[in-house]
């Protein structure tokens, strides 16, 4: 979507640097902000070779340059911008900046208060001002999961697939809700996941795999050491075996003589 210049927005318009970054309220509970950070870092592990994207949360995004921190949304909780610069730091995003750049996708994590909010107004922005091309809802607490695309300027429904995920064209993935443990705490999370519908593997799983792979390659290193040692053992028995015969049949020879 590109930017509209605003004959009553101020020349030249605010940056990040002079809008407000944050409005001091936190997640909703633990388990949202559990749940945002996990999206995030599992997106990283699973795009971390590629440059062209960015991905944030419970961040500011500004599209009006009329907008100020009173307008009627803080921004959404996890979003996705294709086609940009990943590295860059920014302690909003401000798409006057960006090139007309708007998220693509978004999340939203439900919570009693937010719900109707997340339902009805912010829905309505991303679908008719932002168009974003895939809207998601999920209530860390509850588990409840929609979905929704942009076809025709309006949001349709996704179908979930057979495993119940909903499928993100844009982004070669898919979202569904898979068991997990974060921080000591077993339950189900909202995950992305491949084309087979295997989880992409969070920061601490992607560790724990790689020393289990270790102590896996350690536990066959000694078997195949321990295995070597029997056989050394077998072949030096074999070989003292055969010198103490030869040495019976070389005293049997003198006696003989």
């Amino acid at each position: 979507m590109d930017v509209e210049r605003d004959p009553h927005a101020p020349t030249p318009p605010p940056g990040q640097d002079q809008l407000p970054s944050e409005d001091g309220e936190p997640m909703d509970t633990p388990r949202h902000r559990d749940q945002m950070n996990l999206l995030i870092a599992s997106l990283h592990e699973a795009w971390s070779e590629r440059d062209d994207y960015y991905v944030g949360g419970n961040m500011f995004v500004y599209f009006s340059e009329l907008q100020t921190k009173g307008a009627f949304f803080r921004g959404p909780d996890f979003f996705v911008v294709l086609d940009t610069e990943r590295r860059r730091y920014r302690k909003s995003w401000v798409a006057w900046e960006e090139g007309g750049r708007l998220p693509d996708v978004v999340i939203e994590l439900l919570s009693e208060s937010t719900a109707h909010v997340d339902r009805g107004e912010k829905r309505r922005v991303y679908e008719r001002v932002w168009k974003t091309g895939h809207y998601f809802l999920y209530d860390p607490h509850e588990g409840s999961f929609e979905g929704y695309v942009l076809h025709g300027g309006r949001y349709q429904p996704i179908t979930p697939d057979a495993r119940g995920d909903l499928p993100i064209e844009s982004m070669g993935l898919a979202l569904g809700i898979r068991p997990g443990d974060y921080h000591d705490e077993h339950g189900t999370w909202l995950r992305f996941v491949d084309a087979a519908g295997v989880p992409i593997p969070w920061p601490h799983e992607r560790a724990e795999a790689a020393t289990r792979r270790a102590d896996e390659e350690t536990r066959r290193a000694d078997e195949e050491s321990r295995r070597a040692d029997d056989e050394k053992r077998r072949a030096d028995a074999a070989a003292a075996r055969v010198a103490e015969l030869e040495a019976a049949l070389a005293a049997a020879r003198v006696r003989g003589a």
